[in-house]
């Protein structure tokens, strides 16, 4: 067949006679002139480029838009593209009706496709590189495309075709289109005055594509990029390589920041408090607020989610179309064999030929569209429109989502900041409820709006729904929709019993960890004791509670699936089923799975509906709490001292970079941030006194009760003097400091500030911090962050200044036990510190600071005497005092009230006394004696106190946190380990990258197979068995609805019974498919159960038995994470993520199947497909895990920062450090914000993609269903279409649950990682029957050649020890620290590894007897006192062996019998954690009344009195010489003298023993080394 461009069977095809314009196929050659002038002109500079004359400012070139009408070009752009394909489509559908080839009809419409996105590139390019002037290339092709089709336009309406004709429709838009383009141009040179004007305007890129540190391009990009987020490329493909960290992500955009959200909402809110200021019983609303700020992108959002839903209803009518053009192709068969030119005029009825032309086919739009390839296309089009649209929907609301909470969150931190104090301490606010309102409040609103525009959206798919299946089924539809509709408010239910199951999960889990903790915080003395077994029993019955509970959440998690996937199966049974019988006839293919896909749309917004209606509901609880807390009390403005009030996160701004639009810009950045300096406020009335810093008159202060806590106060305190406020406890002396801070409410009265120091013109004052005041609580508090970050605290680091602070404190020592220095990390996530060195460093805080005046709260109060007179003399008298600070001084510690310039003396929050001590002294006698007395009973706890020496024992405890064990052992362990490290280092990148990209599919078969085989089988089983099931349901139905007459049927041909058989199976399967469901969605979360109580249960019991040096290396916080984090993680997140990964994935399996068996040849297309698909789920896994990574770990310092800074306030307002926390909030949300930004950007990159990959499914799956050769029935094809359209829904899910697993199984992993640590060995080569009850009974030791270490591989620390006690002797064992004195007493209990020699006690080998039997009969005091919470009972004697009389007489032999009686419940009287609410001194009583419990024939002390006072070490030593007369005692002496009364001393060093004697003999000798300790000691 020849081909000719305007056919060869129409000889007047080329006549001109009647003028060219009458020619139709003259003027369609014309309309090819524009557009190869276009790719005339565009191809060369697109390819030769061109010299980037681009801006000269360093900008991420490729991403700024310079012109305007930019987005508009785009969507013109898109929707003349998609015009071009349907004259394409119309040109080539007529052709084929025709009886040559006529090229005119389709050729020039190819031609404008291909000009078009020549176009559109062409733009692009010049764009980016700023290259105006070419645009004029544009600007012509536009003019002469829009007079080409003009003609053509009048020319159709010449001929008088109308609307019918979808060629003239077409041409009409055309003539639109080119004519709205050519405006855009128009305006961009209108703008840009690039040509015809004398100077073009110059322009600027936007602030953030300056700053090379924003990374995030989303709102800088073109409209394509924002729509495929192609700019996330790089980052997700570089992932491969290297991790992306908090720099690869950079900062977000200026739009974005927690600061301009926070402007816009707090303006938003100061309005509706402005609409409600005179209403006094109405609040401010804060939705109202929320809208205003934030109603543009939601609206915006939901145009989107409208679009997206409307056109998912194309895919069913397309569907029913396609498969409803085969049915007719079938009946046609016998019509096309004769198929003549006349038969086909009949077909295109409505077609009016001008007798001229009678080349030309006209088609109209029904016609059109019932081709069978124009509805694939249109298919394919639709779907990748509507996932863009949808994509965008959920974009749009999760940006709104964070910076909504980012404006939240500064405004919660902002009110924080301003809470009066009386609200904190009155229990108004707690902690618990601001950290809630952080966590999960502000987190519950951002979900709120993250599922807002399903709110509206849902109801109008609902309706669409069920009019489209009315549509298609008439009466019989509204039963299958009746159905879901009843169904749904089960989910309701389901959704709300399932939180409530959560709820109480995390109670018993709470619970849990608590003893878990304990456990491990005293794992030492219950190995000792061998006590292991009943208290992780005691977590065992809690952890069963637990598990109850996550049953009763599988259960219904289970049920929720179930209902999601059987609603639909139920439905579709209805209907049908009620069909056949209403109708007579079963509904034909098209309509059944039309009806079948719509169904699948309509359960999907009534599955989330349920999650919506309840986080709606959480919702508007969640901004009830937020308003009370908003409207809450406030601290006064004390202008005296604040400044200007007004001043909120303005002097934040140094953190744009710029200053943000929505704040003023007419102050210069400096002033901005120096503008905390508040300016100087004369004093209402001239002072009398001069030289007073601060003076109260007529003072009355509350703390918000309304009742005077301080009444009648006139004090005054000098300037540049010390002031010391005495009182007893309670008297209201820390008050009274915070009554002049301006903590307080003041009821009457005044606090003047004195105008500062305009005497002193010297330079160090005039450069303080003028109404800042240094102030140090009595309860320390401390930030986490570093040593030298708390003590400078802000200020410039001036290494003199920090010297003499440190000194003065004497924190050097302390610092110098940290593992890095002061340069070490304290608090949450650092080094706990004790009471004492904390309240050092806040002491070091205040003095470090240039401020005025210092109040300093109690300093002494948990410091012993040396340390507190050194403070005493150094801090306060030297470096105060040189300073010429004015100080405060609140203390109990009368003695050093001589050293005071002024003394104010309270009682029960009045002013007893004013002056200095002469004053006093003459006036005031009685008040004089009495302190007289007070300070001779203070001398005499002096001379006490001197020996228990508290620092030494601070340091100590600090040390052995810091340096378990011998430390020389472990340092030469760590060198070992950095050497194989470094050999490691060396072919590290190689495998990071191959296991960045590998699934840990090892550690699933762990989970899998932890959860047991049978129901690992099981579950597998019912998974294939339900999917095959599903299938057969649909393919039964395709078999059903496309009988024919000639096919073979599947049931008997005889009407009735045909009809009743199908109806029969179809029942059958259906009802198979729903219980299926239940059963498979009950075993996953069975197994996932099973699998977490057995790893649970492993994980305890292994570090229950695990080698205590196993708890000297590892850091309590990463076990306990074990059991915390990573048990919750296994507990509820792994098994839901396993069903649906599994139910996506077997889903898109069988639906590539049954795609393959309805079409063969879709499985080429296959081939690219599932190449494409790999590399998107391997790229996305990898950078998914990292950003996850970084959103977990931004998160945690940002809550941090929020309990840091409610716990510390009264600190922070006094030294006036709000603008910098509020500077560092900002920093911190901002950080966590753009790491969830890019994670949900990154989610959106990867299900783009998978949508179209589902897209292109969907194409190839109709187009290989409709190719001519003998195809399908229509019944498969239906099937295929079906299945294809679910794929789209399903692929992204099977990648996001992949990273999500993967991400998972990394707790797994790190449980299993403990699952391999060697045990101790408990069982020995002796039975137990061999052992006498009562051993050991005399209490004699033999030590022969002992040789002891700690591990294998590490030095020993008791080299060949011998030695021989003597049944009932005492000894006493002395060396100085890491001399191996501690080891030999671990020894007696196989804590160590004995490898050499042996210990036998009365005649038998420990070495072979069973772990616990040995532990069981040994008695030992540790130097650290351990109680745990429970009752006294329970300290004493857990196993409940003992009688009542037995646990009285060890009380009253460790002297507690008369307190314990005095306690409420006596024995039975509770004990807090860790004993806290019994001193030190009493603990260790306790620890010696549970040894004395124990009837055993030796007792070793381990240091037992290093940590008690005199008193007590005492009563110790007595009952040791009086009530275990007759027993064998060995002590570990920490100070000499407690065993100069011994029967035999050891004196040992480095491991071995060096003087073994009687003490009298070793004093003896002058030169011995145990005479030189009792010396020095002395």
């Amino acid at each position: 067949m020849k081909v000719a461009f305007c056919g060869n069977d129409n000889p007047s095809a080329y006549n001109i006679s009647a003028g060219f314009l009458k020619n139709v196929c003259f003027l369609d050659a014309l309309n090819l002139v524009p557009h190869v002038f276009l790719l005339f002109i565009t191809f060369p500079i697109l390819f030769i480029g061109w010299g980037s004359q681009s801006s000269k400012v360093q900008i991420h070139h490729n991403t700024w838009l310079h012109f305007p009408g930019h987005n508009l070009r785009w969507i013109l752009t898109f929707t003349l593209l998609f015009v071009h394909v349907c004259e394409i489509g119309e040109g080539i559908v007529s052709d084929a009706q025709l009886k040559t080839r006529h090229l005119h009809l389709f050729l020039p419409a190819i031609m404008g496709f291909v000009a078009a996105t020549t176009a559109i590139v062409y733009y692009h390019n010049i764009e980016t590189s700023n290259f105006p002037k070419l645009l004029l290339a544009l600007f012509l092709y536009w003019v002469m495309a829009f007079v080409t089709k003009t003609i053509k336009l009048v020319r159709y309406c010449q001929d008088g075709f109308s609307f019918q004709q979808l060629r003239f429709c077409i041409t009409g838009l055309m003539v639109v289109l080119y004519g709205l383009l050519m405006a855009v141009e128009i305006n961009v040179i209108r703008v840009r005055k690039y040509v015809f004007f004398t100077n073009p305007q110059k322009v600027k890129p936007p602030e953030d594509l300056q700053d090379l540190g924003v990374r995030f391009l989303q709102p800088f990009v073109n409209l394509l990029s924002k729509a495929t987020y192609w700019w996330m490329n790089t980052l997700i493909i570089t992932a491969h390589r290297k991790p992306i960290d908090l720099k690869a992500i950079g900062k977000l955009p200026i739009a974005m920041r927690a600061l301009t959200n926070y402007v816009c909402l707090k303006d938003a809110y100061e309005e509706q408090k402005k609409k409600v200021a005179d209403k006094p019983n109405r609040k401010p609303s804060i939705w109202l607020a929320m809208y205003r700020a934030f109603g543009r992108p939601i609206l915006l959002s939901s145009t989107f989610r409208y679009l997206a839903d409307l056109l998912g209803f194309a895919g069913p009518l397309c569907i029913s179309g396609i498969v409803m053009s085969f049915s007719n192709e079938t009946e046609d068969n016998t019509l096309m064999a004769n198929a003549t030119s006349a038969n086909y005029s009949a077909l295109t009825s409505g077609a009016i030929y001008p007798a001229r032309n009678s080349t030309d086919p006209f088609l109209t739009s029904t016609n059109f569209l019932k081709t069978a390839y124009v509805l694939a296309v249109l298919l394919f089009m639709a779907l990748i429109l509507q996932r863009t649209f949808l994509q965008a929907s959920y974009y749009v609301t999760i940006e709104t989502g964070i910076n909504l909470r980012g404006a939240l969150l500064a405004m919660i931190y902002n009110k924080i900041l301003r809470l009066s104090t009386s609200n904190l301490s009155m229990g108004e606010m707690t902690l618990g409820q601001i950290n809630n309102l952080v966590a999960i409040e502000t987190n519950q609103l951002m979900w709120f709006l993250f599922l807002c525009p399903n709110l509206w959206a849902m109801p109008v798919q609902i309706i669409m729904g069920v009019i489209l299946l009315y549509n298609l089924l008439g009466e019989s539809a509204l039963v299958g929709a009746a159905v879901i509709v009843l169904l749904a408010p089960i989910q309701y239910f389901i959704a709300t019993k399932l939180a409530e199951a959560q709820k109480s999960t995390l109670d018993y889990s709470t619970e849990r960890l608590k003893k878990t903790n304990e456990i491990l915080k005293g794992i030492k003395l219950l190995k000792l004791y061998a006590w292991e077994h009943i208290f992780c029993r005691s977590v065992e019955e809690t952890r069963l509670k637990e598990l109850t509970s996550l049953k009763t959440f599988a259960l219904y998690t289970s049920l929720s699936i179930f209902m999601n996937a059987a609603i639909p199966i139920a439905a579709v049974l209805a209907t049908f089923v009620t069909y056949t019988y209403v109708k007579e006839k079963p509904p034909n293919t098209a309509q059944a799975f039309a009806s079948l896909s719509l169904f699948h749309i309509l359960v999907t917004p009534l599955f989330l509906l349920s999650t919506v209606v309840r986080f709606a509901v959480k919702a508007v609880i969640s901004v009830q709490k937020l308003n009370e807390f908003l409207i809450s009390d406030e601290i006064g403005d004390d202008s005296w001292r604040n400044g200007d009030p007004a001043l909120t996160y303005e002097s934040c701004k140094k953190h744009s970079g710029l200053p943000s639009k929505a704040i003023n810009r007419k102050q210069p950045l400096r002033h901005q941030l120096d503008s905390y300096e508040p300016p100087l406020r004369i004093p209402t009335r001239h002072l009398d006194i001069d030289d007073c810093a601060i003076k109260v008159t007529n003072g009355y202060f509350s703390w918000g009760s309304g009742l005077a806590t301080l009444s009648n106060i006139d004090i005054r305190i000098p300037t540049g003097q010390m002031t010391m406020i005495v009182g007893q406890v309670g008297c209201g002396k820390s008050s009274l400091l915070l009554a002049i801070l301006g903590e307080m409410q003041a009821l009457e009265g005044k606090v003047h500030w004195n105008r500062v120091y305009e005497s002193e013109s010297s330079f160090e004052a005039s450069r303080r911090n003028r109404y800042s005041v240094a102030y140090a609580a009595q309860k320390p508090w401390l930030l986490n962050a570093t040593v030298e970050e708390n003590i400078t605290f802000g200020s410039p680091f001036n290494k003199q200044r920090y010297k003499a602070v440190t000194d003065a404190c004497s924190l050097q020592p302390d610092i110098d036990l940290l593992p890095f220095g002061d340069q070490t990390e304290i608090g949450e996530r650092g080094i706990n510190l004790s009471g004492g060195q904390r309240q050092r460093i806040c002491v070091a805080r205040a003095l470090y600071q240039n401020t005025n005046i210092v109040f300093l709260d109690d300093p002494f109060s948990a410091l012993d005497i040396h340390l507190s007179d050194h403070l005493m003399q150094e801090g306060i008298l030297k470096f105060l005092k040189d300073d010429k600070r004015t100080l405060v001084l609140v203390t109990h510690k009368l003695q050093y009230l001589p050293h005071a310039d002024w003394i104010i003396a309270m009682k029960d929050g009045t002013v007893l006394r004013e002056g200095t001590l002469k004053d006093i002294q003459t006036k005031d006698v009685e008040l004089y004696e009495h302190w007289k007395t007070l300070m001779n009973r203070q001398d005499q706890e002096l001379e006490k106190d001197m020996e228990a020496d508290q620092t030494t024992l601070e340091r100590k405890t600090l040390r052995r946190a810091m340096y378990p064990r011998e430390s020389k052992a472990q340092l030469e362990d760590e060198d070992e380990a950095e050497e194989e490290e470094e050999e490691e280092d060396d072919d590290n990148m190689s495998t990071v990258m191959r296991l960045r990209t590998k699934m840990p599919w090892k550690t699933c078969w762990q989970y899998l197979t932890s959860g047991g085989f049978l129901l690992l089988s099981l579950m597998i089983f019912s998974k294939l068995l339900k999917h095959s099931v599903i299938v057969a349901i649909d393919y039964w139905l395709a078999q059903w609805t496309s009988m024919t007459n000639n096919g073979k049927a599947l049931c008997s041909t005889e009407e009735p019974a045909r009809k009743t058989c199908y109806v029969a199976v179809f029942s059958i399967l259906s009802g198979a498919g729903i219980v299926l469901c239940l059963v498979t969605s009950l075993t996953v979360e069975w197994m996932g159960l099973t699998a977490a109580k057995n790893l649970h249960h492993d994980l305890l019991n292994k570090i229950i038995l695990g080698p205590i040096r196993f708890f000297d290396t590892t850091p309590l916080g990463l076990i306990l994470n074990r059991f915390s984090a990573d048990t919750n993680i296994i507990d509820q997140h792994i098994p839901p993520t396993l069903e649906s990964l599994s139910r996506s994935t077997l889903l898109c399996l069988s639906a590539i199947g049954i795609i393959s068996y309805a079409t063969p040849w879709f499985v080429v297309a296959l081939v690219p497909l599932g190449i494409a698909f790999y590399f998107i789920q391997k790229y996305f896994r990898v950078a998914s895990k990292d950003l996850q990574e970084l959103d977990d770990s931004t998160q945690l310092p940002l809550l941090c920062h929020f309990s840091e800074t409610a716990e510390g306030l009264t600190t922070i307002r006094a030294f006036r450090h709000e603008p910098r926390f509020k500077q560092r909030m900002l920093e911190l949300t901002d950080t966590n914000n753009i790491a969830y930004l890019f994670l949900s950007a990154a989610n959106r990159w990867l299900e783009v993609r998978t949508d179209y990959l589902g897209a292109f499914i969907v194409l190839t799956a109709a187009v290989a269903s409709i190719s001519p050769y003998d195809g399908p029935k229509s019944g498969l094809v239906g099937l295929g279409l079906l299945y294809a359209l679910t794929i789209t829904n399903y692929l992204n899910w099977v990648v996001r649950n992949l990273a999500d697993l993967e991400v998972q199984m990394g707790a797994v992993k790190k449980v299993n990682s403990f699952l391999n640590m060697e045990s101790e060995n408990y069982e020995g080569t002796m039975d137990i029957s061999q052992v006498p009850k009562d051993w050991p009974q005399e209490g004699e030791i033999k030590i022969e050649n002992l040789c002891v270490r700690y591990e294998n591989n590490l030095k020993p620390v008791l080299k060949h020890v011998k030695a021989y006690i003597k049944p009932g002797q005492k000894v006493g064992i002395c060396g100085r620290t890491g001399s191996g004195k501690s080891s030999l007493s671990l020894a007696f209990f196989r804590m160590v590894d004995i490898f050499d020699g042996k210990i036998v006690i009365d005649g038998i080998d420990i070495s072979k007897m069973p772990l616990d039997m040995l532990r069981s009969r040994l008695s030992i005091i540790l130097q650290d006192p351990i109680l745990f919470s429970g009752s006294i009972r329970f300290n004493l004697d857990p196993e409940c062996k003992c009688t009542d009389d037995t646990l009285w007489e060890a009380l009253e032999i460790a002297q507690l019998k008369n307190m314990v009686k005095s306690l409420p419940g006596g024995l039975d009287a509770i004990v807090t954690e860790g004993g806290e609410n019994f001193s030190v001194g009493q603990r260790q009583l306790f620890c010696l009344a549970r040894a004395f419990v124990r009837k055993s024939s030796i007792l070793i002390m381990d240091e037992a009195t290093a940590s008690i006072d005199m008193a007590t070490e005492n009563i110790l030593q007595k009952v040791v010489m009086t009530a275990f007369a007759d027993r064998t005692v060995v002590t570990i002496a920490h100070r000499v003298h407690t065993i100069l009364t011994a029967d035999l001393v050891i004196v040992m060093k480095r491991g071995v023993i060096l003087e073994y004697d009687t003490p009298e003999n070793l004093l003896a000798q002058e030169d011995g080394i145990f005479a030189s300790f009792v010396r020095a000691d002395m």
